[in-house]
């Protein structure tokens, strides 16, 4: 099994949590992969600062929207979604303060 490359973009403000860098292009080692590994790889490796503002329990936090080629993960099974090659996984913020 080859390594998995994937698009991982964060905007709406989550982008700020990653060294205000909205686009990542990663290669993820050959294994099979569901979103909630790819959240711990991304806590260890991408994350700057301040994982409670992006990270809850074992998904994200409420208020951060996830997109999986543009389809809601909502409808993929979320966390438990097998990473497919060049998918393209969006984390828009919708938290804003005030």
């Amino acid at each position: 099994m080859d390594d998995l490359s994937v698009t991982l973009q964060f905007s709406g403000g989550a982008e700020l949590l990653f060294d205000n860098k909205k686009l990542h292009v990663v290669q993820l080692k050959s294994k099979e992969w569901t979103i909630a590994d790819l959240l711990i790889w991304i806590k260890e490796n991408l994350l700057k600062e301040r994982p409670e503002l992006f990270l809850q329990d074992k998904s994200v936090r409420p208020g951060i929207l996830v997109l999986v080629n543009d389809v809601d993960w909502e409808l993929l099974n979320t966390v438990n979604y097998k990473i497919q090659p060049n998918d393209r996984i969006v984390f828009i913020s919708t938290l804003h303060g005030g």
